[in-house]
């Protein structure tokens, strides 16, 4: 895929300024929740290039095959925490806000189950990273980007510098 658009180039202080509210929003909660967090909303908005990177990058993380072969069908499957599925279950109803009014029932639901297991400040926490994800997946699904794992993380280094 070639890129229609390359956001770094033509908004550099922005993006510079994005890359950093991500980095932040990443480093909040356990990598491992954001890990999961990343990967399943760039299921549901169908990012290749977030994937790709993500995936790469939960497994450096010491992520399993087999947790990230599930992620789709988490709800199913016996291998997520308790907290994990709320969060789970969060980033789901956030990310598919869209598709209306039956998104209002499933707020309500996954809302308790993040309660249950989350602090109010880690509630916060967890929506902006899930906000951040569904940021990325827009910008690489608008703009057609492809970027290598081993560059994403040169990137975040430059940027956290």
């Amino acid at each position: 895929m070639t890129a229609r658009l390359d956001p770094f180039a033509v908004a550099p202080a922005l993006m510079k300024s994005w890359m950093s509210a991500s980095l932040a929003a990443a480093a909040s909660l356990e990598p491992s929740l954001i890990a999961l967090v990343e990967v399943r909303a760039s299921q549901i908005n169908g990012c290749a290039n977030c994937l790709n990177m993500h995936t790469a990058h939960a497994r450096d993380g010491g992520e399993t095959e087999q947790r990230l072969y599930l992620l789709d069908a988490w709800r199913e499957a016996p291998c997520y925490t308790d907290r994990e599925r709320a969060a789970l279950g969060w980033t789901d109803a956030l990310t598919r806000l869209c598709e209306g009014r039956a998104a209002g029932h499933a707020i309500e639901g996954a809302r308790a189950a993040l309660e249950d297991q989350f602090t109010q400040e880690e509630q916060v926490k967890l929506t902006l990273m899930i906000n951040v994800i569904n940021g990325w997946n827009r910008l690489a699904v608008g703009f057609g980007l492809w970027v290598d794992p081993a560059a994403a993380k040169a990137m975040a280094r430059a940027v956290a510098a």
